[in-house]
């Protein structure tokens, strides 16, 4: 069975009928859940949030300045969340990787590579350390150039029988040298010996004074190898290569992504091999190739110093070194250095995410439509990351994959709450409407309210009215605590019959009951409902008299009466209170025929209306009466189920010719009284027919 969804904040009860959210139904809503599941949703809520901001990366320290800090900014090892991370870098890579499609450019020609390739190794068959002869003739030839800056790659960190020859073409450069220095501390004490780093020191010792200063050439891959920022620069080195080489501010920072871009269907950088840069009639040949540009020096080998980019997912090529500093001096050169989202706006966002999800959950629309509106939701947090990165923004670090789990875990929890909550209600609810409607009407009104009209409706109604013979006169001489049990049991009884036969219990006015059918959904056999239940309610009130009758203190009969006809029904009331309720000529006519009893010497009356509609034949005529307060006469019939059928059926044959005008039909009629002479019913219709004459009606004394 589907469970109805409805507003926070507004009436659980659908009799009640208020469906205005108000902080007065939010904190009722939230007292009726339990503490655990409400603990529960929201820590879940709170990791959710914690998700959002920090699936990419998280904190792995609290400084003694009581503030997170993170490896992506602090050099330190990536604490990575398991799943999250992995999806977080492949977002990444893939818009960084679309965006880069979308700024094919030529090939940069402020920078030139002069790599050593395997070429050059085999020429010279020095591998590790490179050779230092080539590298002192190319950088004689390229200073002749009128290079802007020379960048080199390599570290000089052990002896070498060419270093004289190098150190003298260093000392004499004319153009800014910048050479690769590394710390033990920043690489490692496993890469970088004690005494390694003593020769890297004297090195530059040496060329104090000259125009070659060290720069640092640290790259910072993540654990999985791809180059995706720029390294944070570490205590203790000097500037970056890229930034040395093109002017920069030796003080400048930056941290962001690294701007890979394609070039159209050419090198990116014109590499010509340090081989061609060694020889001597090079200057005079490729000299307007070098002047004014940076020159980078360094290794381009297969398999070593080479990076996975974020385009390498999409099949492209691993980078090396070398390349991964010329392309961030162009980003530099370029001021393409978007800034990311700072702590206060991915805060911000996660949580923005986040409560869209946990709202969503606690919406009461359509299904189509809430359908649509996650639909847009996922798509718009899943497709904001790709818009930030093609309009310029940096999303290195920006949790797209965790927005989308953020969201997803607070939908879930949010709706597992609501659910939970809903089901409580809706069992809440159903207790209370079935104390006043059968189960069958209650489950259709929950899965679908609005047949609950909350406004007043013009229905045709089945309306029955019952009241205790005398019970005020035994009310007073029973004790006050007898006379509850003994009512209580007796409206439960009563109620029980009601709803069994799918009637709906109006109000007990103090004995008294007041149902009906017909509302607020109707049957095509509401009329043999009502008749059953009348029927059921004699037999029931015979014997709950005969176990409860007292010595002094007898139980009365149950006079009813049941009439068919138009009522207006729906909630009515005030502000605070509304209660579903028939109103009209109907319910007026029911209550006088249940009145109408005393003055018949009957049980129970049944207006021709009702009779009619019915297929029960258990009813005998009471001839045709004037209610108090009404003009119209009204034809009544009491159901008689023990009575002698032949004999009811005669009767209904009498009276119809009595009333058509044959007289001789009310002598008939009297014999048969005469034969039941304990029959008062019988005898006062009788003698209300010779009153009346044939067509005739009897007015009933007013009360």
């Amino acid at each position: 069975m589907d469970e109805p969804r409805r507003r926070w904040g507004t009436s659980p009860d659908p009799l009640e009928g208020d469906e205005r959210p108000t902080v007065e139904g939010v904190v009722r809503e939230l007292r009726r859940v339990p503490l655990t599941r409400l603990l529960g949703t929201a820590l879940i809520i709170l990791w959710a949030i914690l998700f959002a901001r920090y699936s990419w990366e998280l904190p792995v320290s609290v400084g003694s300045d009581a503030k997170l800090h993170f490896p992506a900014r602090s050099g330190e090892p990536l604490q990575t969340v398991p799943i999250a991370t992995d999806a977080e870098r492949a977002l990444f890579d893939f818009r960084q990787a679309t965006s880069e499609r979308r700024n094919k450019i030529g090939q940069d020609s402020r920078i030139i590579l002069i790599p050593y390739t395997q070429d050059t190794v085999q020429a010279t068959e020095k591998r590790s350390p490179l050779d230092r002869a080539i590298l002192a003739r190319a950088l004689a030839n390229i200073d002749k150039m009128g290079a802007k800056s020379i960048g080199i790659d390599i570290l000089i960190d052990q002896p070498q029988r060419e270093d004289p020859q190098l150190l003298a073409v260093m000392k004499e450069m004319k153009t800014p040298v910048w050479l690769a220095y590394a710390t033990r501390q920043s690489a490692g004490s496993e890469e970088i010996l004690q005494w390694q780093q003593q020769f890297m020191n004297r090195w530059f010792a040496t060329l104090a004074g000259s125009k070659v200063r060290p720069a640092s050439v640290r790259l910072q891959p993540d654990s999985d190898n791809v180059l995706r920022r720029w390294p944070s620069p570490p205590p203790g080195l000097p500037p970056l290569l890229p930034i040395a080489v093109t002017g920069a501010p030796p003080d400048f920072s930056y941290t962001g992504s690294i701007d890979f871009r394609t070039s159209n269907g050419t090198d990116l950088f014109n590499k010509i091999p340090i081989d061609m840069y060694a020889l001597p009639e090079v200057p005079a040949l490729v000299a307007d190739q070098v002047k004014g540009r940076i020159v980078l020096i360094g290794g381009d080998f297969p398999n070593l110093d080479q990076f996975e980019s974020p385009a390498s997912r999409l099949d492209k090529p691993t980078v090396s070194g070398l390349e991964a500093h010329a392309t961030m001096a162009a980003q530099l050169l370029d001021r393409r250095l978007p800034r990311p989202a700072g702590p206060v706006s991915l805060w911000a966002l996660a949580i923005i995410v986040v409560l869209c999800g946990a709202f969503t959950a606690m919406l009461d629309i359509r299904p189509w439509v809430g359908a649509l509106l996650v639909l847009g939701q996922l798509i718009l947090f899943g497709f904001a990351p790709f818009y930030f990165e093609w309009s310029g923004i940096d999303t290195y670090g920006l949790p797209a994959f965790g927005w989308l789990g953020g969201w997803a875990l607070a939908y879930a929890a949010t709706g597992a709450a609501v659910r939970a909550l809903g089901s409580e209600q809706r069992r809440y609810a159903q207790s209370a409407l079935g104390k006043y409607l059968p189960r069958d009407i209650a489950a259709q009104i929950l899965r679908d309210p609005k047949k609950l009209s909350l406004t007043g409706e013009k229905r045709a109604l089945y309306t029955l009215f019952t009241d205790i013979e005398g019970f005020t006169e035994l009310s007073h001489r029973l004790p006050p605590e007898r006379v509850a049990t003994l009512l209580n049991a007796y409206l439960d009884g009563m109620s029980d019959i009601v709803l069994e036969h799918g009637g709906t219990i109006d109000k007990f006015v103090g004995d008294a009951v007041v149902a009906f059918w017909g509302a607020p959904i109707a049957r095509d056999d509401d009329a043999d409902r009502a008749t059953a239940a009348l029927l059921a309610m004699n037999r029931f009130t015979r014997e709950f008299s005969a176990t409860h009758n007292e010595p002094g203190a007898e139980f009365g009969r149950t006079r009813a009466g049941l009439h068919y006809g138009f009522a207006v029904v729906g909630n009515f009331g005030g502000e605070g209170r509304l209660s579903y309720t028939a109103l009209g000529d109907a319910m007026n006519c029911a209550a006088r025929l249940e009145g109408a009893n005393k003055y018949l010497k009957s049980v129970a009356l049944v207006s021709d209306e009702a009779r009619s509609q019915t297929s029960f034949d258990v009813f005998r005529p009471m001839g045709r009466i004037i209610l108090s307060g009404r003009a119209t006469p009204v034809v009544v019939w009491e159901p008689v189920p023990d009575f002698d059928p032949a004999v009811r059926v005669k009767l209904v044959r009498l009276w119809e010719a009595f009333d058509q005008g044959d007289s001789s039909a009310l002598d008939a009629i009297e014999q048969i009284c005469l034969t039941h002479d304990k029959d008062a019913a019988l005898s006062a219709f009788a003698c209300r027919l010779r009153e009346a004459g044939p067509g005739g009606a009897v007015r009933l004394k007013e009360k």
